[in-house]
């Protein structure tokens, strides 16, 4: 019984270790994510243009 209630003691205290071990590196691996995407987004829109002189012309004219 004492082990069991130590186990649960110690959970509770570092609870807050464990929270940040689990997320920083799900952050990490969030943020690189999604500078990856942004700049391949960004080259392939310099490489293949997607008509947005047309669409403005489009609209002043109207």
């Amino acid at each position: 019984m004492l082990r069991v209630l130590c186990i649960v003691l110690a959970m509770a205290l570092l609870q807050g270790c464990i929270h940040k071990v689990v997320t920083v590196p799900v952050k990490v691996a969030y943020k690189t994510t999604k500078g990856v995407v942004k700049g391949t987004a960004a080259v392939v829109g310099a490489v293949i243009p997607d008509g947005d002189d047309e669409e403005q012309s489009n609209k002043k004219r109207d």
